[in-house]
Formats: structure tokens, C-alpha cells, sequence
């Protein structure tokens, strides 16, 4: 006798794992592209003031401009969709999920940022915690609701619920009066 939904939960687990393995991957792209010291002659002082230095970057030509909006917005961007993966539910509030995983962007965000002030040769740009977040916001936006509509759909293709009489309540459950100690 096959046991109903034996199927789908092997799925599931399987993309988690699949997802957290990539998940793991990313990160540590990320750590090595992001924490790994620079062999450089000089350094330009840290950026905290918000767009200040895509503004310069846009001076420089929109090329440069477009390049450097990509590159910040890309860094993270597939947390929006790895993170969510690796929760692995689908029956979810897209709202909830959104703000969930881009507060997860944010973090490691500001994580990254902030072990690059020990890094030679890396420098805090307060633009990267601006657009990371807004990257990891677009992917997600973009493919984890598309993606839990259609593992939805399938789920209940693949495995129609039943349509089994709940029993009909009984009433209160009933309770004992309190007996008083005898004297």
C-alpha cells in the first residue's frame, strides 16, 4: 500500500537541500568576491552618504553608471529566491515572505559591510546597503510567487485532496465541578 503524499514530501526535501547547498555556494562567492584583501596602491575613503557614489559613477558615463547599478543590485539578488527555497513552504503570505526575505538581504548586507572595515583594500559603500536589499526585493518579487503557484498547482494535480466527512462537533467538553475538602 503506498502512503498518499509519499511522493511530494521526497520532492520537497529534495529542493531544500538543493537550495541550501546553493545557498551555501553564493554566500561564500559573495564572502570571496566581497571580504578578500585588495593588493592596492591607495584606497578611496569609505562612502556614507546614500548615492553619492552612484551619482559619481553616472558622472562618469551611463555605462559606468548602468555597470555599477547592476553589479549592486545582482550581488544578492538570488537570496530573494535561494532563502525562500530553503523555507520550503508553500502555502505562505507573498507579503510576509517579501519582508522576510529582503530583511535577511538587509542583514547580511550590512553584515558584509561591516567586516569589510577590517578588510585592506575594501571599502564601506553605504549605496551596496541601498541596493543589495533592492536586488534580493526584485528577485524574489519576480520568481518565488510564479514559482509557489505553480508547485501549488501541481501539488494538488498530482495529489487531489480527498474529500473526506469531517465529524460533526459534539459539544462542550464536559468538566467536573469542584468538590470541597471534607471537614
Amino acid at each position: 500500500m503506498q502512503r498518499q503524499g509519499s511522493n511530494s514530501g521526497g520532492n520537497s526535501i529534495r529542493i531544500r537541500v538543493m537550495a541550501g547547498g546553493l545557498l551555501v555556494a553564493h554566500l561564500v562567492l559573495v564572502a570571496w568576491l566581497t571580504l578578500r584583501p585588495l593588493d592596492v596602491p591607495w584606497v578611496m575613503p569609505p562612502n556614507l552618504r546614500p548615492l553619492a557614489g552612484i551619482e559619481a559613477d553616472f558622472a562618469l558615463g551611463w555605462q559606468v553608471g548602468v555597470r555599477r547599478l547592476a553589479e549592486g543590485l545582482a550581488l544578492l539578488a538570488p537570496l530573494g529566491v535561494l532563502l525562500p527555497a530553503v523555507h520550503g513552504r508553500l502555502n505562505v503570505s507573498p507579503l510576509a515572505s517579501l519582508v522576510r526575505t529582503v530583511a535577511a538581504g538587509a542583514l547580511i548586507s550590512l553584515g558584509i559591510e561591516l567586516l569589510q572595515t577590517g578588510v585592506p583594500g575594501q571599502v564601506v559603500d553605504v549605496d551596496s546597503l541601498l541596493l543589495n536589499p533592492v536586488g534580493v526585493a526584485l528577485a524574489h518579487a519576480a520568481v518565488v510567487p510564479a514559482a509557489r503557484h505553480w508547485l501549488r498547482r501541481r501539488t494538488e494535480r498530482d495529489h487531489p485532496v480527498s474529500a473526506l466527512k469531517e465529524e460533526a462537533p459534539q459539544g462542550r467538553t464536559p468538566t467536573i465541578p469542584r468538590v470541597g475538602i471534607a471537614p
